[in-house]
């Protein structure tokens, strides 16, 4: 099973840049940028709570595909 991230749509859809991500999460630009191209192969798990709270994210599903 590979995990895909979908930051970037995310991002895209809720009009938010990388770096005020990383600004409103307190995550290295690298590790976001990381996670926005998919490189990762571990996931912090820390990193997606913030992330999924920073957008308001309340179901991982709109974060996270399992392929």
């Amino acid at each position: 099973m590979k995990i895909r991230v979908k930051l970037d749509e995310v991002l895209k859809a809720k009009g938010m840049t990388q770096k005020e991500l990383s600004e409103l999460t307190k995550i290295r630009p690298a590790s976001i940028s990381d996670l926005s191209n998919n490189v990762r192969t571990a996931i912090n798990r820390d990193h997606l709570c913030a992330v999924a709270e920073a957008l308001k994210i309340t179901d991982i599903r709109d974060l996270v595909d399992f392929e």
